[in-house]
């Protein structure tokens, strides 16, 4: 069938006319299909979804009129063009009511051929018309749909899958995609319609450079080309193509690895189909751009976390010990949670605080905070004297930030412990009893001059101590006082590892939109150490 030919359902009960206009509309080259009623004439409609209708007025079921009526009624045939013909019907007002009642052209018989063809290809025109400018309205709202999953996506399998899947679905062909996310492997996916569900297979590093230097070469930019069968067979080797590959090659700047999305093109893709093929492959460019490099200041960032915390926790005979750092499970910056481990002589420092926000910032102002502690712990400990030094610090040199700290000095020996609290989330004490949290502290530190009390008590042997950061606890549906409630009736149960202990806990609160920080210790057997 030619580009201007259509499928044009006749609808006429005298057989004689039936004859012309079907004969009429295959000289014109488009197929012809008949019927002699108007309830036929709308089963068909239905069925075979004409790309015009040539409808009677006066049949001898249902009028015309009545007919046209229905199929404009209908959401999925209101879009086909009724041209409606009468030798009877031929008043002004017939006219007019054909019209109003959904009509696209109304003929008055007798018609010369000549004006039948003309009037038949303009309402094709306008009716193709429409159905481009209907399905590229679809197209882009689906383009819309994709790129927002697209940048939606959490990995690069999944960004990948959303982008071939999204491309087969909305050019309805088959659709293939490469690229190379940070971790050196190259990925490529596949879908096909009508299920345009991915498949994802690995591909040797060559296939993308060779891409690359066949259009790009080294420079940034959008090329689209066209591959053959056997080369797009080279690449996608599962793939079931019949044809040549319209594809796009992207790559945002200099140096940076392209990707390559490309779709079956059997049949040409039109321009339409093509610029939309190109906007789907800057789109991939730049969401893979934008997962790369969140991905590489996550890494950057978390590397630049465990940095500013301590490298290794020194052995304590008497005490052991588990802690856990977690980070943020959604945030690239940096936070300011942070613990502490010191051996003073027979005595251990074990603190623990939480810097206000998350930014380079926070991380700095808590690493100067580490600092200050281990400074004011040379010569004469004062648990008291080290927690003003900190609260000065922070509002001398950091007016505005706010930290919470909690600080504990135990004799592993003796159990004897002090407390200091500047705002902290009290110590949970084990022992000699149910699990209970230790008394409030005082202000928290960077707000105003303070007097930091020292609390003394005796931690029993076998007893421990679970100090942690509200990264732990809080949740925007719970009420704090309940998590903590939580935490305190896991720890009647505390394992011999006090590793497991620490696992558990991190698994019973899950994933956390915040940093979390812990440091669980135990009175042992002298001679015995962290682990």
């Amino acid at each position: 069938m030619n580009e201007g030919s259509a499928t044009v359902l006749v609808v006429d009960d005298t057989p004689t006319k039936l004859y012309i206009l079907s004969s009429w509309l295959r000289r014109s080259g488009h197929q012809v299909v008949q019927a002699t009623g108007g309830l036929e004439a709308l089963a068909k409609v239905r069925e075979l979804r004409p790309d015009l209708v040539v409808l009677d007025v006066r049949l001898p079921d249902i009028s015309g009129y009545e007919v046209c009526e229905q199929i404009k009624a209908d959401a999925a045939t209101s879009s086909i063009p009724v041209i409606q013909i009468s030798g009877a019907a031929i008043s002004p007002a017939d006219r007019a009511q054909g019209l109003e009642r959904g009509a696209d052209a109304y003929l008055a018989e007798p018609v010369e051929p000549d004006e039948f063809a003309a009037t038949v290809e303009a309402t094709l025109r306008y009716y193709r018309a429409r159905q481009r400018a209907e399905r590229m309205a679809e197209r882009l709202a689906s383009l819309t749909e994709v790129t927002l999953a697209m940048n939606s996506a959490d990995t690069f399998e999944r960004l990948l899958a959303t982008a071939v899947e999204g491309a087969a679905r909305i050019l309805g062909r088959h659709a293939g995609a490469l690229a190379l996310p940070p971790d050196g492997r190259i990925r490529r996916f596949t879908a096909k319609p009508p299920q345009s569900v991915a498949t994802s297979k690995a591909a040797a590093p060559e296939t993308l450079l060779a891409l690359s230097a066949m259009s790009l070469g080294n420079a940034a930019g959008t090329e689209v080309f066209t591959i053959s069968t056997g080369d797009w067979l080279k690449l996608m080797p599962d793939a079931d193509i019949s044809g040549d590959v319209s594809a796009v090659l992207c790559r945002t700047k200099v140096g940076r690895p392209p990707v390559y999305l490309g779709v079956e093109a059997a049949q040409p893709l039109g321009g339409d189909e093509l610029n939309i093929l190109r906007q789907l492959g800057q789109a991939l460019a730049l969401t893979v751009d934008a997962l790369r490099a969140y991905t590489e200041e996550h890494a950057i960032a978390l590397t630049l976390q465990r940095s500013l915390l301590p490298a290794r926790i020194p052995e304590t005979p008497g005490l052991a010990i588990g802690w856990r750092y977690q980070p943020a499970v959604d945030n690239i910056e940096v936070g300011g949670d942070f613990y502490e481990v010191l051996r003073l002589g027979e005595r251990v420092l074990v603190a623990i605080g939480d810097v206000q926000g998350h930014s380079l910032l926070a991380a700095t102002v808590m690493a100067e905070l580490r600092h200050a502690l281990r400074a004011s712990l040379i010569g004469t400990v004062d648990l008291g004297t080290s927690m003003a030094l900190l609260n000065d610090v922070l509002r001398r040199y950091h007016p505005g930030m706010t930290a919470t700290v909690c600080l504990i000095l135990i004799d592993p020996e003796t159990g004897e412990m002090e407390i200091a609290n500047a705002g902290h989330i009290p110590p949970l004490l084990v022992g000699g009893g149910e699990p209970r949290y230790h008394l409030l502290g005082n202000l928290l530190l960077g707000v105003a001059e303070e007097t930091y009390r020292v609390d003394r008590l005796t931690l029993p042997p076998g007893g421990c101590a679970l100090m942690f950061t509200d990264g732990l606890i809080e949740d925007r549906d719970k009420l704090l006082d309940e998590s903590l409630e939580i935490v305190r009736q896991l720890a009647e149960t505390v394992e011999d590892d006090l590793e497991l202990f620490c696992d558990r806990l991190i698994k019973q609160f899950g994933a956390r939109e915040d940093d979390v920080a812990l440091v669980a210790f135990r009175r042992v057997a002298a001679g015995s150490a962290s682990p």
